[in-house]
């Protein structure tokens, strides 16, 4: 099974990514804004909205306080995932504030580039609306 490891260096406090990080409701306002439209709620099953009305449901698998970790798995989206699994993690970063770790573990291999292609846009955009966030 293909699994994509990022670490994005966040410019904020570890608590400060946390925050964000577990705030799973408000995923389009917290991390991704424009990338994601709205984010709703149902139990442990998240749905994102997409700008062009797509969307991705989501089961909310964990929200481990103490280890600083989400972890979600996408269960219906427009990929034709087998399986999915990922995880954020927040750790300090010594001289530059947090580590986010994102780690995503997928079928089909076939996937892997477009997976990529979307950790890496997706990372950028977490990292900056952490860093612009007051």
């Amino acid at each position: 099974m293909p699994s994509i490891r990022k670490e994005i260096y966040v410019d904020r406090s570890p608590e400060q990514v946390w925050d964000a990080v577990r705030d799973v409701g408000a995923f389009h306002v917290r991390l991704v804004p424009g990338y994601t439209e709205n984010t709703l709620l149902d139990g442990y099953e998240r749905t994102l909205t997409l700008p062009d009305g797509g969307s991705v449901r989501e089961l909310i698998v964990a929200v481990d306080e103490g280890e600083r970790r989400m972890v979600f798995a996408v269960k219906e989206g427009r990929m034709p995932l087998l399986h999915h699994h990922a995880s954020f993690q927040v750790f300090p970063d010594s001289g530059r504030g947090s580590m986010l770790v994102w780690v995503t573990d997928f079928l089909p291999e076939a996937l892997a580039p477009q997976i990529q292609a979307q950790v890496d846009r997706v990372s950028a955009v977490i990292k900056q609306t952490i860093e612009n966030a007051n």
